[in-house]
Parts: structure tokens; sequence; C-alpha cells
């Protein structure tokens, strides 16, 4: 198979798991920025530690090529999204809310980078 159609696989699921998480968390209007956008967020740090498996997966040279395609650029790729991120905290700006906006950046930061760091801890442990 093909690189980009692996890479293509992967996305396209990543984007449907991502689709299905907001659904599941009522994601369907912008009245969701009223409280939290729990859907990027949980989206992102997911993403985040799964990509961390995969990095050390990928350090230690037990992760074939093809699955680092298929998981890491394409599932992660599809199922992160900074694009949406990015307008969320732009929307928080515009109704006068930097604050929040500012909160939600480090908190979203903070937490994607732990969770990055704690997937590779996962697997050096447990896998």
């Amino acid at each position: 198979m093909t690189n980009w159609l692996i890479v293509f696989v992967g996305g396209g699921f990543g984007s449907v798991f991502r689709y299905l998480l907001a659904y599941k968390l009522n994601y369907t209007s912008q009245e969701y920025m009223i409280i939290f956008p729990y859907a990027t967020f949980f989206a992102n740090v997911i993403s985040c530690f799964i990509l961390g498996i995969l990095i050390q997966k990928q350090f230690s040279q037990t992760l074939h090529e093809n699955y680092w395609l298929l998981l890491g650029t394409g599932f992660c790729g599809g199922f992160s999204t900074f694009s949406t991120f990015a307008y969320e905290i732009y929307i928080y700006v515009h109704k006068g809310q930097l604050l929040t906006g500012i909160c939600y950046t480090g908190i979203s930061l903070a937490t994607g980078i732990l969770a990055l760091v704690i997937g590779i801890k996962f697997y050096q442990t447990f896998i």
C-alpha cells in the first residue's frame, strides 16, 4: 500500500473519531463555548498521549514505518485539531473573554505536553 493511502486511511479514522467525540459531547453549535471546548481539548490531549507512545516506539526501533504513517501522521493528524483550537481562542478573544482564552491556551498546551510525556513513560513502563 502506498504511503499516501496509509495516511489517508488513518486520517479518515481519526476524523471520524473526532466527529464522534464532538457529537457525544454535544459539540454541535457555538454554544459549547459557554463552558469549555471539551471535544477539542480531549481530542488534542488523547492525540498527544498516543503520539507519545508512538514516538517512544519509534525511538526503540520497534515501530514499522507504515504504522507511524497510519497512526502518527494519519490518525493523530485527523483526530487532533489545531485549526479548531485556534478558532476557539479567536472566539474567546472576539467575545472579550481574553483571560479565558489565555487560560484555555495555557491549559491545553501544558496538558498536551504532559500527555505526550505520559505516553512516552507509559510505553517505557508497560510496553
